[in-house]
């Protein structure tokens, strides 16, 4: 892949990185889910993914359902460690997502987008929310988090410096996982490695989207070829931010179809990694 050698780093810190699991986020594939759920996980497992996170979808499952996945992934060796959810999860369906998400293994709820807020009080509400979600999960050995889009990192109020991102991160727990969207981050112009370096030990997962500038790319182009800096990213991610482990996400397949584009995108990954 072209620009692979600004990647390469001493083999001392490839074999730490190679420690931490690299994962799919399903929504990448959410087409091939809905005709066969079985199918699309057990082609993502054989590609080579250990990790795989389910999104808002899974809040219909019944317990039997919740526990026939959960020995898919165990007879295909890979694991769910987090959930993407609604807002409202924390406060209507608690407990079933618990149930849920302790049945397949995953200690992780996580927020996917909040609800409609505006302004300082708006913000802090949120973090008010995830802050009770987060002290009824402890309970549970489980936790919560926020996962940005591009919104987060705008102004919270019309002249302020203050980022919708700092006031959630101000007043919320530091169990309260800062899961990092990498594309929606650089697309709005923050800097996803300072973000890192000022929330120590917060981030927690990562999800590997990548975006490019210019007509036709935006969030079109494949893990590796955007416009993110990825070594300087995911070395700040493992040493500062605590990444447990990485989610590619990818929002637009385009003429490959999702599978193809999926397994693209761990081979450009593990090209990348070395």
């Amino acid at each position: 892949m072209a620009g692979a050698a600004p990647f390469a780093a001493s083999s001392a810190l490839n074999a730490f990185q190679r420690k931490i699991p690299i994962g799919l986020e399903l929504y990448s594939v959410r087409g091939e889910l809905v005709k066969d759920p079985t199918a699309t996980v057990t082609a993502v497992g054989k590609m080579g993914y250990q990790v795989v996170e389910y999104y808002s979808p899974y809040m219909n499952w019944s317990m039997e359902q919740a526990k026939e996945v959960r020995k898919l992934l165990d007879d295909l060796g890979i694991k769910c460690l987090s959930t993407h959810n609604s807002a409202q999860t924390l406060t209507d369906n608690l407990q079933k997502a618990i149930d849920l998400n302790q049945t397949i293994g995953s200690k992780a709820i996580i927020i996917a987008s909040p609800p409609k807020v505006q302004g300082v009080d708006g913000w802090k509400s949120f973090a008010a929310t995830l802050t009770t979600g987060a002290e009824k999960l402890r309970g549970a050995g489980m936790v919560t988090g926020f996962h940005n889009h591009q919104t987060e990192w705008r102004p919270v109020a019309e002249g302020s410096t203050e980022r919708c991102m700092d006031v959630l991160a101000a007043n919320t727990p530091k169990d309260v996982v800062l899961q990092l969207d990498c594309g929606t981050c650089v697309e709005a112009g923050a800097d996803p490695v300072a973000w890192i370096k000022a929330n120590p030990g917060r981030i927690k997962s990562l999800h590997l989207k990548d975006w490019g500038k210019g007509e036709g790319r935006g969030y079109n182009v494949a893990f590796g070829e955007g416009d993110v800096q990825w070594k300087a990213l995911l070395d700040a991610a493992e040493t500062v931010g605590g990444a447990e482990y990485f989610l590619i996400e990818q929002e637009h397949a385009g003429a490959i179809g999702e599978i193809a584009m999926a397994q693209k995108c761990l081979e450009n990954y593990k090209r990348m990694r070395g």
